[in-house]
């Protein structure tokens, strides 16, 4: 039987509570637990946003100095980029990542998409960090109930396959490309001469495997972490897509934290994005796809853009320059 407190020690201990509420000192076990948050994506390290993500979850840890307990899962919590961010948007999970999904989550960001409307990394950066990037963040705020926390990018998209090199549009007729589901990348590689086939990326492995796909495209930085040259013979730096994406917050949960820690989770997330940038950036060269892939038994090339970008003008172009109207005119206008 438990032995109850007698009325003496309660006054004793009521006087005690009267006295810190009076001096307004709380002792240390009444200090506030930290606020949890998750952030999800759909692959783990080494994948380069993976990489910036852990970073993020650590930074934001460690800075709070115990107001914030955040953990990062890759391809541990949820398996597909919509199911993380329709969790993001329930309140489920704090903090999400679309992948290079972002266009199906945010119809708003297959502009960027489109087979080679964007032309450089300093471009890209120059919009999504300016005017364009805050309206995209408001909109998302009213339409979605997320708030952006950094936008960040995948790299430019390079077709990988096991047929031959692409070295002109035609070398794509026949094959049968993985393409992200979202609608602006199977325009952009059937615009181009190739058969998309939409799925979301648990499937490509094993779809190359049984000759369901010929092929895919992924950037630079992707491949060796996402094992691509294990199903793959021929990698061909055609920079077809520029795969921006974004980190999202649940807006409830954003708004629920301190001016202070919002400050903390926009500071921090803009190193996020130098941290992703400089991971996806750095390897974009003909030179590193050959050190990386080549040892690995596949065959890499550079061919001329000209004749891509080309057809993409003539075929993809007119349909996306109609349905982004504003926003197109906004990029095209970026110069750097």
């Amino acid at each position: 039987m438990p032995i109850l407190p007698s009325r003496r020690t309660l006054l004793r201990s009521a006087g005690g509570l009267a006295g810190i509420l009076a001096t307004c000192k709380a002792p240390a076990f009444a200090q506030a637990t930290p606020r949890k948050l998750q952030i999800a994506a759909v692959n783990p390290e080494p994948e380069s946003g993976a990489i910036a993500l852990a970073w993020y979850a650590k930074a934001l840890t460690e800075r709070s100095r115990g107001e914030l307990d955040v953990t990062f899962h890759g391809g541990t919590l949820l398996n597909k980029e919509i199911d993380i961010m329709n969790a993001v948007k329930a309140g489920n999970v704090a903090i999400g990542n679309p992948g290079g999904a972002s266009a199906t989550v945010f119809p708003e960001m297959g502009v960027f998409l489109t087979g080679y409307l964007i032309n450089s990394y300093d471009q890209a950066y120059k919009i999504l960090n300016g005017p364009v990037g805050d309206q995209l963040d408001k909109t998302f705020q009213e339409k979605y109930g997320v708030k952006v926390l950094y936008f960040f990018d995948y790299g430019f998209r390079h077709f990988w396959n096991n047929r031959h090199p692409i070295t002109v549009p035609k070398d794509l007729r026949g094959l049968k490309i993985r393409a992200q589901p979202s609608k602006v990348f199977a325009d952009t590689v059937n615009s181009l001469g190739g058969v998309a086939v939409p799925m979301g990326w648990a499937e490509v492995i094993t779809a190359a495997q049984q000759g369901v796909i010929d092929g895919a495209d992924l950037p630079v930085v992707n491949m060796v972490p996402l094992k691509a040259y294990e199903v793959s013979k021929y990698y061909s730096m055609t920079a077809h897509n520029y795969g921006a994406t974004l980190i999202a917050m649940n807006l409830r949960m954003f708004n629920d934290l301190t001016p202070t820690q919002q400050k903390l989770v926009l500071d921090a997330g803009r190193e996020a994005q130098g941290v992703a940038r400089k991971v996806t950036e750095s390897v974009d060269t003909l030179a590193t796809a050959k050190e990386q892939l080549e040892p690995r038994g596949m065959e890499v090339n550079q061919p001329d853009h000209a004749p891509f970008i080309d057809l993409a003008r003539k075929k993809l172009w007119p349909q996306y320059e109609k349905q982004y109207s504003g926003l197109w005119e906004q990029i095209v206008a970026t110069k750097v």
